[in-house]
């Protein structure tokens, strides 16, 4: 195969090269496909010199135009009248480069579908800072969808070869930028809780939106969705918006994803205290439930001084901040995911959202996501959680696309986590807070020991669940809530238990000091349920139980099946 330089290229303006600007050269590549079930075609976008093949002007296909830094992916069933209209809008003008991608097998569906799945991989993968917007991006249903889905993994290693991407598709689908990509495609229940709040706020029907949603419904999902899609459209330009995240370890996360995606900027991923400095026109919070109040907190000074810049008492809290500093609030909300006083449980922020609607006659709209997404158990499975977790199974869990287990072994239920990180990634070990924190002050020393293994908890919260020490430690609560792993693995630490066929609580086996502190009884079974619950809601594809109390154990395995 004959190999040309780019600049050679550029000067004999040949039509049909396949590209692999990535090593800086471009070799020629022949017009028959031969075997293979895609052909990708390289050609200078600058010059519009593109080959006399007959699929170039009414043939379904894809195509990629890039700069070496920056990529534009679409699709047309006339491509080269497509680039003669792209060669007139100033946004594309900084392409040289196109790469039409062909197979006989295409029909229209065929690549609307991959148009989307290609914008949400490549822009995980990071060689390309992609510029498409995300208008339009949904999971899209059609004949023999899934041979096609198939047939994808194998256009991927295509792209692969033509060095157009690096990473697998399994190491883009473990990244944190994929999972929380503001390119995802959206379920059906998404997309219409999507349409339905931006019509609310392009018409300013409403100043505040409350998004309600279970574990693994998307939240998060939509919200970055929402975040980019403003921030593309023209009618919100020059609008001051801004990203909240109350956890510390998912707000560094979406700083990180902001950073690579076109048009977001890690500055406008917010903490509750930075939205005390100015005004915003649209505020938009994940996580809503972890906002705070003045209550077990370690920053009750920096909290004060926040109340008192914005007139207020420490009887207001994190979400007043918000409703006071910003025009349109649009609040992401889960009731069953309050995991201690500070947090903002729903009487709280059902009154605070009335008081509103009263006092200062703002209008809200609510929305809920109803379809599980994170577990392939869907939910089917959060319903046998919260059965398990209330006392009140009836039946064995059983599904044949989610892997659910209990262990009475720990060295074995240790030793299948290594196992499933190794074949998976991201399988942890995590925990109720049912052990005290001991390595805080000594790091040498071990947190927990179960039939004579010692393990840690996690030595960071930040980002813990990528930082290569966590596969040895256990995580909290806190280290997890918010994010997705392959594999769970759960322990069910004595806080929890049952007697008298009944689930209980121990505050004297529970030692997040701030989670239970001020909190009466009642409320701490509640906390503690909601942790357990966050716990077993984190696996994608599995989640395993190693349970500490003897009778709840007992209990577990009439519903779970046992692991040797």
């Amino acid at each position: 195969m004959a190999v040309f330089k780019l600049s050679e290229i550029r000067q004999s303006g040949n039509p049909c090269i396949c590209a692999d600007t990535r090593r800086g050269q471009l070799g020629y590549h022949g017009s028959v496909m031969g075997t293979e079930r895609f052909k990708v075609i390289s050609c200078n976008f600058k010059n519009e010199d593109y080959p006399d093949e007959a699929y170039l002007d009414n043939w379904p296909m894809l195509y990629i135009l890039e700069n070496g830094r920056k990529a534009y992916i679409g699709e047309s069933s006339h491509a080269k009248t497509r680039m003669s209209q792209h060669a007139t809008v100033e946004e594309k003008k900084i392409f040289d480069t196109v790469h039409f991608i062909y197979s006989k097998m295409f029909n229209q569906s065929v690549t609307f579908d991959y148009e989307s799945k290609l914008i949400q991989y490549i822009a995980a993968d990071q060689l390309f800072e992609v510029t498409n917007k995300n208008a339009g991006i949904a999971d899209k249903q059609y004949y023999q969808k899934q041979e096609y889905d198939q047939d994808f993994v194998r256009l991927w290693r295509k792209l692969q070869k033509e060095k157009l991407v690096t990473h697998s598709l399994e190491e883009i689908e473990n990244s944190d930028l994929f999972k929380y990509s503001p390119y995802k495609e959206l379920n059906d229940n998404q997309r219409q809780a999507v349409d339905d709040i931006l019509e609310v706020i392009e018409n300013r029907e409403a100043q505040i939106v409350v998004v309600n949603g279970m574990p693994g419904t998307g939240k998060t999902i939509v919200a970055v969705y929402l975040m980019k899609y403003l921030a593309d459209d023209e009618q919100f330009q020059g609008k001051k918006i801004g990203f909240v995240v109350p956890q510390t370890s998912l707000r560094e996360t979406m700083k990180s994803i902001f950073k690579t995606i076109y048009g977001l900027k890690p500055s406008q991923v917010l903490s509750p205290s930075d939205v005390v400095r100015e005004k915003y026109d649209i505020l938009i919070v994940d996580e809503a439930h972890r906002l705070h109040q003045y209550k077990n907190i370690s920053y009750m000074g920096a909290f004060k001084k926040n109340c008192e810049k914005l007139g207020m008492t420490t009887e207001a809290d994190e979400l007043d901040w918000i409703l006071k500093q910003s025009e349109t609030a649009i609040l992401f909300y889960d009731r069953d995911q309050v995991v201690g006083p500070s947090g903002i449980d729903y009487q709280r922020f059902r009154d605070k959202i009335q008081r509103a609607e009263k006092e200062q006659h703002r209008l809200c709209r609510y929305y809920e996501l109803l379809t599980e997404m994170r577990v392939r158990g869907g939910n089917g499975y959060l319903d046998f959680v919260r059965k398990l977790l209330h006392g009140e199974c009836t039946e064995p869990y059983h599904s044949d696309a989610y892997e659910l287990g209990l262990y009475d072994d720990f060295s074995a239920f240790e030793r299948d986590m290594y196992e499933k990180e190794k074949e998976y990634g991201l399988s942890r070990m995590v925990a109720g807070y049912a052990w005290e924190w001991k390595s805080k002050q000594d790091h040498k020393t071990k947190d927990i020991e179960i039939q004579g293994i010692q393990r840690m908890w996690n030595h960071c919260t930040q980002g813990w669940v990528n930082k290569p020490e966590a596969i040895d430690e256990v995580g909290c609560i806190h280290s997890i809530q918010g994010f997705d792993l392959n594999y769970a693995f759960v322990i069910l630490g004595k806080d929890i238990g049952m007697e008298d066929g009944k689930i209980i609580f121990r505050r004297d086996q529970y030692f997040d000091q701030n989670g239970k502190r001020s909190a009466d009884d009642e409320d701490l079974c509640e906390y503690i349920r909601h942790v357990y619950y966050v716990l077993l809601t984190r696996g994608i594809r599995g989640t395993y139980l190693y349970v500490c109390d003897d009778n709840l154990r007992a209990y577990i395995s009439q519903y779970v099946e046992r692991k040797p």
